[in-house]
């Protein structure tokens, strides 16, 4: 009975579920109707849409309540007569189950004897349950009968509301069909008319940007047409700072020129503490190539290819170009400005050395001080020249400290002191063999370090000179038999002190004799100027002005020997000009020298000593050298002469003793100039070489003016 009714059950569940699964279909395509709907553009057919729905809706709407109805009325009987089935069981067997209890009760309580009597009783107890179950199940099938009739109606109502449904359905799917093709036409023209539009409009587009891009083709050419044919450099273009656009080629090179011509004539002036002094660009050669930047910036816009043209007249019309000249000097004259400066500085610095000197050996501490830090001067000095727009006239010297060394004595012992050697010679072949004095200290190295801790500057430690039997000098001429070179100028022996300074310098070189590969050097031979040593103050070049000094004089003695040297074909090994042309040798054969300066050196390049004899008579100065000449040996002459002159300039100092408005000459003025010299080997007549000796600039010396600033 219970199989039969689970399974009554399951049947009208799964007629349930079919209709739920069906009535969920109908609202998915119900949904997805409207969802489609919803995206129809046109109004009109959108209204007719939503009214069929509607009534499709209510429809349906009816359709389900019917069938809720049928549905609850069933279920409604179903659980009355399962009540009442269920109560009338129950009550039977509580009945039954009360009756068992009592036998149950009556059966503890008799003997053994009286069970078959009980289990008589509860036989008949069973049959009694028997025929109430079977009564129950009868009543049981007659619910199931008609629960299955119920069942059976409620079926035959849901077929017949599913049939309506369907033919609602189908009539919905024909109304939604012809729906669908009506917008499916109509997307399709939408779609046609979009497509349409859309070719329309990119064939616009492209034809718009086929006329721009023409326009910009004809604009370049013009463009480039025009500027091909312009004669002036485009605009935003400048040299050195200075505007050059819209000129042509000759104006910018005459304008540049005009401007750099300034610029080397503009003087600046150069300090270093107390010190200072002034010069010129063109002092040291300064040049640029105007005719070579201003080609350049002339075919800036001008490429052949008109769209790297157009770039570039753009660029520099909105950026601007700055091209920058490539100016070029005399590196060699500038240092020698350089260093002419730094001999000046009374802080210079000055390195310890020693010499010997008659019979002294002189041990000089030198000095701390500052040199010039010449690379940062030349790039300071060339900034305030390339800069056409800057105003540089004054710039501050760089320098940077430095300490001497210090002196080592017994290394000092070891270099000097030495046993006396005679001095001999052989004639076949030639070979001379100087004599070398003896030296030694005569004091103990002890003694000698003490001296030189004790002294502030320079110091003497006395020697005892070993002289040989027979010296270099007395070996006479037949040991040197050709005169090589010689040379002579001429001085007043009005300036007594100027005298004494030429024949002292003259006497600590006279009789020298150089071997091979040795090297001269005029300061360590002439020693150090000072009163002590017997030199005289005298007129010197300081700072482009004539002034006094100790020594004044001893380079006309530098410069004689200098041109002795050229004609005897020696190598030069150091050598400057003047700040200031001499007047006793021609320009660009003198040779200055300063004590902690400048210094002149040669050195003997011959396979034979060579003999130095100077000799100071009446006002004239002889050099001569005399040594061994080769079998090859050269005619040689030296070429020198002006290549420019240097105007000089009236300087101005402001003087508060002179009554304002009054002016006084300090100095007067000459012109300065710039030379070559060469030195040219010959032989039987004809030229073999011709070599540079040096490029060299002579300051103009400068009129100085006083002038008056005091008040009455």
């Amino acid at each position: 009975m219970s199989k039969k009714k689970n399974d009554n059950v399951q049947s009208f569940n799964e007629i349930k579920n079919v209709k739920n699964t069906k009535t969920a279909s109908k609202d998915v395509a119900n949904n997805t109707g409207k969802t489609n709907k919803k995206e129809i553009k046109n109004k009109e057919f959108k209204n007719t849409m939503d009214k069929n729905e509607e009534e499709i809706y209510i429809e349906n709407k009816d359709l389900k309540e019917k069938e809720t109805t049928v549905t609850t009325d069933v279920v409604n009987e179903n659980k009355a007569n399962k009540n009442s089935i269920d109560e009338n069981k129950v009550s039977e067997d509580k009945a039954c189950k009360n009756d068992v209890d009592e036998n149950n009760v009556n059966k503890s309580t008799v003997n053994e004897s009286k069970v078959s009597e009980d289990k008589a009783c509860e036989n008949n107890v069973d049959e009694n349950n028997v025929d109430k179950i079977a009564v129950n199940e009868s009543k049981v099938d007659e619910d199931k009968a008609c629960k299955n009739n119920v069942d059976e109606n409620n079926v035959n109502k849901v077929a017949v509301n599913e049939s309506k449904v369907d033919e609602n359905e189908a009539t919905n799917d024909k109304k939604e069909g012809n729906n669908e093709s009506k917008v499916n036409n109509e997307d399709k023209e939408n779609d046609g008319k979009e497509q349409r539009k859309s070719h329309k409009n990119f064939f616009i587009i492209s034809i718009v940007c086929c006329i721009i891009l023409l326009l910009c083709l004809v604009f370049s050419m013009i463009f480039a047409f025009l500027n091909s044919y312009s004669s002036t450099i485009i605009h935003g273009v400048h040299i050195n700072g200075i505007d050059v656009s819209g000129l042509t080629k000759e104006d910018a090179k005459a304008k540049l020129s005009s401007i750099f011509e300034d610029i080397l004539e503009k003087p600046i002036t150069l300090t270093h503490n107390e010190y200072n002094t002034t010069i010129f660009p063109s002092q040291f050669d300064v040049s640029c190539s105007i005719d070579e930047i201003v080609d350049t910036a002339y075919q800036e816009g001008r490429d052949k290819n008109i769209f790297i043209s157009n770039y570039e007249i753009l660029e520099t019309l909105f950026l601007g170009n700055n091209m920058s000249l490539d100016f070029n000097y005399s590196e060699e004259t500038l240092d020698s400005l350089i260093t002419e400066m730094e001999t000046n500085f009374s802080d210079r610095f000055i390195d310890s050395s020693y010499y010997v000197e008659d019979n002294s050996l002189v041990l000089s501490k030198g000095q701390n001080g500052v040199v010039i830090e010449k690379e940062k001067l030349k790039n300071n000095l060339l900034f305030a020249i390339m800069n056409f727009n800057a105003s540089i006239d004054c710039i501050e010297i760089p320098t940077i400290y430095q300490e001497v060394s210090s002196l080592d004595i017994s290394k000092i012992y070891q270099e000097v002191c030495r046993a006396p050697q005679d001095a001999y010679y052989t004639t076949n072949p030639f070979v001379i063999y100087p004599h070398v004095d003896g030296i030694d200290f005569a004091i103990s190295q002890e003694e000698a370090q003490r001296l030189l801790d004790e002294s502030q500057d320079d110091c003497k430690i006395p020697l005892k000179v070993l002289s040989p039997n027979v010296t270099t000098n007395q070996i006479g001429t037949e040991a040197f038999p050709d005169l090589l070179g010689t040379y002579y100028t001429t001085f007043s022996t009005a300036n007594v002190n100027r005298s004494t300074n030429i024949r002292l310098a003259a006497n600590k070189i006279n009789g020298m004799v150089m071997m091979p590969d040795e090297v001269f050097s005029y300061n360590q031979v002439v020693g150090k100027r000072t009163a002590a040593a017997g030199f005289k103050s005298a007129a010197v070049y300081v700072g482009g002005e004539v002034t006094t000094g100790i020594g004044g004089g001893i380079c006309q003695v530098s410069s004689t020997l200098y041109n002795s040297v050229l004609l005897a074909n020696l190598e030069i090994v150091e050598r400057q000009n003047h700040g200031f042309n001499t007047g006793y040798v021609p320009v660009g054969r003198d040779a200055t020298v300063s004590w902690g300066g400048p210094d002149f050196k040669f050195k003997n390049t011959r396979d034979y000593p060579i003999k130095i004899i100077v000799t100071v008579s009446g006002g004239r100065i002889t050099t001569q050298i005399f040594g061994l000449k080769s079998d090859n040996e050269y005619d040689v002459e030296i070429q020198s002469y002006v290549t420019q002159y240097i105007k000089y300039k009236t300087i101005e100092q402001p003087d508060a003793s002179l009554q304002k408005g009054k002016t006084k000459v300090i100095q007067n003025g000459s012109n300065g100039c710039k030379s070559v010299a060469y030195r040219i080997l010959k032989q039987n007549g004809e030229v073999v070489s011709k070599t540079l000796l040096s490029q060299d600039t002579y300051n103009p010396h400068n009129k100085i003016v006083a002038v008056g600033t005091k008040e009455d």
